[in-house]
């Protein structure tokens, strides 16, 4: 029996258990307020907001905050620990907006294994025979299930911010991390409509649609609420450029080869719509170099037609696959390496190693 490994679960899972609490207890404070408001926005809107948050993720975003937290110094068992839950805990609203935004962009019928969220109103819609166009109504109402998610994800994070003694420094990176995934869907949605294929490109995405904001600026947050020093501040950022780069190629790979079941997304999707991936840039460039002109014509109707299963076959035999595999790897390796040095609780340390050993193995 390995104790020590069931020791670190029990303790990972006490984390998530108490950032869980947190958000339970602010979202259900809210939904009453919206509830007082008007009947129907608490329910329709507000209520759907809750339900998105709560009913599925795996708070990686707001547990990598916490971590970030203890490991600059802050007392997890201190007075400020309830503040820092909350301020955390609001990452998980900025992850319901992403994703309900996201789907309506991509027009993605699916989320978690279940219709997205305009996917369910516009089903709504023609379920009651309302006026007007069901696509509009679902994607409207999806709009504003996002916004009030980022609303509140400021209120939530900015009254917690009232019990940390220094909230400059974390408000600083809370605005930084905000702005930066709108500049990552920003690239997302015009590098596919301009057919982008470079990878300098999809490595810019990645960086700040996915690094940025799922691992680096989530540790940078606990970080800075702990008032931590500048060498722990910089390792930490440094594994969470390269760990959550890793984890996005990780997941293009997932969507190409990987299993609806287990992903919750059509396989393939990424393909159908043309996006901007390592994966496909990378295809393209070595189509390109071997004089693949069947790989190459193929590799240009992505997005317009091409067969997923297809382009698959191709980005897997011209060697794509194995290189952004290969890349993950690198990156994840990297990222451990940074935190050589660092006086981290082994709670923490080990957590994430584990989350830089998942990113690195191949997922399919």
């Amino acid at each position: 029996m390995n104790t020590h490994r069931e020791g670190h679960d029990a303790a990972v899972g006490g984390d998530r258990a108490a950032l869980e609490d947190a958000l339970r207890r602010y979202l259900r404070r809210r939904l009453r307020e919206s509830e007082g408001i008007d009947a129907g926005f608490g329910r329709d809107l507000a209520g759907e907001t809750v339900r998105f948050t709560l009913g599925g993720g795996k708070r990686m975003r707001s547990l990598l905050a916490w971590w970030g937290w203890t490991a600059g110094g802050g007392n997890p068992g201190g007075e400020a620990s309830r503040s820092a839950l909350q301020a955390c805990g609001a990452l998980e609203l900025i992850q319901t907006c992403a994703l309900v935004h996201d789907d309506v962009m991509d027009g993605s019928p699916t989320r978690r294994g279940r219709p997205s969220v305009h996917a369910r109103h516009m089903a709504e819609h023609e379920e009651n025979g309302h006026g007007g166009e069901p696509r509009r109504y679902g994607e409207a109402l999806a709009v504003l299930v996002g916004d009030l998610a980022l609303v509140w994800a400021d209120d939530m994070f900015e009254e917690a911010l009232d019990g940390l003694s220094r909230p400059r420094g974390a408000r600083a990176v809370w605005r930084a991390l905000r702005t930066e995934i709108m500049a990552g869907q920003f690239l997302d949605v015009r590098a596919q409509a301009g057919r982008d294929r470079s990878e300098g490109t999809a490595l810019r995405m990645n960086l700040l649609k996915t690094a940025s904001y799922s691992v680096e600026r989530p540790l940078h947050l606990g970080a800075a609420m702990a008032g931590a020093d500048g060498a722990t501040v910089d390792a930490l950022r440094g594994y969470g450029r390269d760990v959550g780069t890793a984890f996005q190629l990780r997941d293009d790979l997932l969507g190409v080869y990987g299993d609806t079941a287990r992903t919750g997304k059509p396989v393939g999707e990424d393909i159908t719509e043309g996006k901007c991936t390592l994966l496909l840039a990378a295809g393209v460039r070595l189509a390109g170099e071997r004089g693949d002109t069947a790989a190459s014509d193929l590799l240009s109707r992505v997005g317009a037609g091409a067969d997923p299963a297809e382009v698959a076959d191709a980005l897997e035999r011209l060697g794509a696959r194995d290189l952004v595999r290969g890349r993950c790897r690198e990156l994840a390796a990297r990222g451990v390496r940074r935190l050589d040095g660092l006086d981290l609780d082994p709670a923490v340390l080990e957590g994430l190693r584990g989350l830089a050993a998942r990113t690195g193995t191949d997922p399919v």
